[in-house]
């Protein structure tokens, strides 16, 4: 079995990997356009902040290492052309030109997305930046050293984590986005409100509600931000709007949604039985709606890439979907989520309703006993749980690992309430935070059960 792979990210790498011990016998061709295969670009903003002081370990494997399991990897080849029904590739080797085709059994197409960069006035002046790779970070790491003034556009989780490490860098810092909140796509008002001032807290200019019309620049680099409503001096942008998949190569023959990303079944394999896709690149089945959705993640698409390598010769393995369940770390505040945030679900047409408790997380009688902030949301005919929000001093993150469970088995919020949890002083309070929540949404007897008389 000839297997081709285009693109060599999060979910490339685990197809690579997983196909390579599942078929030993395969003969299995990679072709990566970059200089570097695999990094861990969730880790951008610790490495241009200085946490992560070796960037060698944002990176989980290497030509090297694919080598050893009999993988071929050709760096700096780009794939031009694909035909998916004569089963061939044609592609060029970009550091001496040269082009050749290249056939295939199978396709796994794992071409990741690219940001999405705005037409605007401008855009072309020097230090106007993007930010999704190695070479990416190490670009901004290098002209932020010279630089004071910092305007981060788009204010998603990369922007904001970006900010956060301007500023604790001793930068001037301008966060720019076209919506009335941070994270809006994410999270709440109960918890981007209280984010927002603690950026604020810290300096950080929030320019928010405005969106950005052109740049200005003296002596071809950028010197100001012009937005819809106000005008910004800089002397470095990076542009975090978002991510779009990079899909063009199948454009017309694998079924796509609008913006591109090639939609799979339940195996990752597209509406061409031999091609199959996994991660940024194609779109998957969003639980708490039932429909299929285009969310960019790594941990999505590393599970995406080894259900590729396991269904790759036949159905084995179904995929679960999933809740878009992510995290992130502000200063000293712990964030998390997953599903619906109730104003995503009232956009989506759902009549949800939507439980916020604040309490300590373990009994007051601890030497310390910080407060949490949990929202869940949930459908109001059906009970059934949609999303989910976490917030704390403390790291409690990973109970949104336990609710994001909830909504992949379509639990209720009344079913919450009573989930066995442990109980034990260090760690929470004879009801668990989680029930605590479930608890509070139970309608009364009367409710449930009207009595007429």
């Amino acid at each position: 079995m000839k297997v081709a792979v285009i693109g060599c990210t999060h979910a490339g790498t685990a197809a690579i990997v997983n196909t390579a011990k599942c078929y030993p016998d395969a003969e299995i061709t990679v072709y990566e356009r970059n200089d570097n295969i695999s990094f861990l670009s969730c880790g951008i903003a610790l490495y241009v902040g200085g946490v992560v002081k070796d960037p060698h370990g944002l990176f989980y494997s290497s030509p090297d290492q694919l080598a050893d399991m009999g993988v071929v990897t050709k760096m700096l080849h780009e794939v031009t052309s694909v035909d998916t029904v004569g089963k061939t590739l044609h592609a060029r080797n970009l550091q001496t030109g040269e082009e050749f085709t290249d056939t295939f059994d199978k396709l796994i197409v794992t071409t990741g997305s690219w940001p999405i960069i705005p037409k605007l006035e401008g855009i072309e002046l020097d230090h106007i930046l993007l930010c999704k790779n190695y070479n990416h970070s190490n670009e901004i790491i290098e002209k932020a050293q010279h630089v004071q003034n910092i305007t981060v556009v788009g204010a998603g989780y990369i922007g904001v984590e970006l900010v956060e490490a301007f500023q604790m860098n001793g930068k001037n810092v301008t966060l720019i986005d076209s919506a009335d909140r941070i994270l809006n796509k994410y999270l709440d008002h109960e918890y981007t409100d209280r984010i927002e001032n603690s950026l604020r807290e810290h300096g950080i200019k929030l320019v928010l509600g405005e969106t950005v019309s052109r740049f200005e620049g003296t002596n071809g680099k950028v010197s100001k931000v012009v937005t819809s409503k106000g005008e910004y001096e800089t002397e470095l942008v990076i542009l975090c709007i978002g991510f779009r998949p990079q899909t063009d190569l199948l454009k017309g023959q694998v079924d796509m949604l609008p913006n591109g990303a090639i939609i799979v079944d339940n195996y990752m394999q597209s509406s061409c039985p031999d091609v199959f896709a996994a991660g940024d690149s194609c779109a998957i089945r969003y639980n708490p709606t039932g429909k299929t959705a285009y969310i960019p993640l790594a941990t999505n698409a590393v599970r995406m890439g080894t259900l590729v390598a396991r269904n790759l010769v036949q159905p084995t393995i179904a995929y679960m979907g999933t809740q878009g369940t992510s995290g992130i770390k502000i200063y000293e505040d712990n964030i998390a989520g997953t599903g619906m945030t109730e104003a995503a679900a009232i956009d989506e047409g759902m009549t949800v309703e939507a439980v916020t408790i604040e309490d300590s997380y373990r009994p007051e009688f601890m030497p310390t006993s910080e407060k949490v902030l949990l929202k869940v949301v949930y459908e109001q005919e059906t009970r059934r749980i949609v999303g989910a929000q976490i917030m704390s001093k403390v790291d409690l993150t990973q109970s949104i690992n336990t609710l994001s469970v909830a909504i992949q088995n379509h639990m209720t919020i009344d079913q919450l309430a009573f989930v066995d949890f442990f109980f034990q002083p260090h760690y929470n309070k004879p009801w668990n935070f989680l029930n605590a929540a479930g608890l509070q949404a139970l309608p009364t007897i009367s409710e449930r059960n009207p009595v007429t008389v």
